[in-house]
Formats: structure tokens, sequence, C-alpha cells
């Protein structure tokens, strides 16, 4: 997919409420290191999992499904598998009149629920990381944490 990255600033500084479905509380897996950056730069992460529903999660209640959040969000970020994607868009937009984006992370698409919630005017990102693109277009990006290509014990600078 291809997006400018005009569009993908004005999705990343409009936004202020992301709900992130597939959330890990187990702080090396991406979907928990991504929301957790997010909170940092000032969004409000409200993080969405079945399994640890009820619990909290960076200051957060975690719910089960975003059919269960109370508050308005202005972005759906999707850690699942593309097959789950579906039902996630279905309940966001029927939850959501208002949802200005579904995000969908690496390795993440699926053009029929993409096809959905454009239908309904929203943005639809798919194959991208809102940390990483938020680091690349705000001038943060860094070189650890990414796969680079080069094996060395060296720093590279």
């Amino acid at each position: 997919m291809s997006y400018s990255d005009d569009h993908l600033r004005t999705i990343l500084k409009r936004t202020k409420t992301i709900a992130v479905v597939g959330v890990s509380a187990n702080e090396i897996r991406p979907s928990y290191y991504v929301a957790r950056y997010l909170s940092l730069k000032g969004y409000r992460v409200i993080p969405v999992n079945p399994g640890l529903a009820g619990q909290t999660l960076l200051g957060e209640t975690v719910y089960g499904d975003v059919s269960e959040i109370p508050d308005d969000v202005d972005m759906v970020d999707i850690f699942r598998r593309s097959e789950s994607v579906p039902p996630i868009v279905t309940a966001s937009l029927a939850r959501w009149p208002n949802l200005q984006t579904i995000w969908m992370q690496i390795g993440v698409t699926h053009p029929e629920a993409a096809a959905e919630a454009q239908a309904r005017g929203v943005d639809v990102i798919e194959d991208r990381c809102p940390k990483i693109e938020y680091q690349r277009l705000f001038s943060e990006l860094r070189m650890a944490g990414f796969a680079t290509g080069i094996i060395s014990s060296k720093l590279q600078l």
C-alpha cells in the first residue's frame, strides 16, 4: 500500500485516542511497545484484548471488545491476523459513527474490510505501524529496534 507522507502525518496529528486491538501485556511483544510508545507521545491508548479484559494496562482498563469501550476513539489500531479484521472493523464502525481511522499493523491487510470502512468515509491504513510512521515523519527514527539487515557487534554510525 502506498500512502503519502502528508496523509499519514494528517492522521497522526488529528488522532487523540486510539483503541489498540490485540495488545499484549508482555513488554517484549510489538503490540505492547507500540501501545506504550503511542501513550508516551500523548495519545490516549485504550487496550483491547479479551484475555486481559478488566485488567489495567498502560493506565487504562482493558476491554474485551471494541463494542465495550465507553469512550469515543479516533483510531482503531489492529494487531490481529488479517482474517480477524472484518468483525473488528464492522464492530468499530457500529460503535463509533464518527471514527476517523482504521489502522492495520505491518503484515495485516483486508481489502474487503478496508472497503467497508472507506465506504463510511473512514481513512484506512494497511500494513504499516503508527509507531514507525510517527518516528519517521516527526524526526524520531532511531536505528535501535529496527532490522537493519546488518549483523554486527559494533554500533553502526
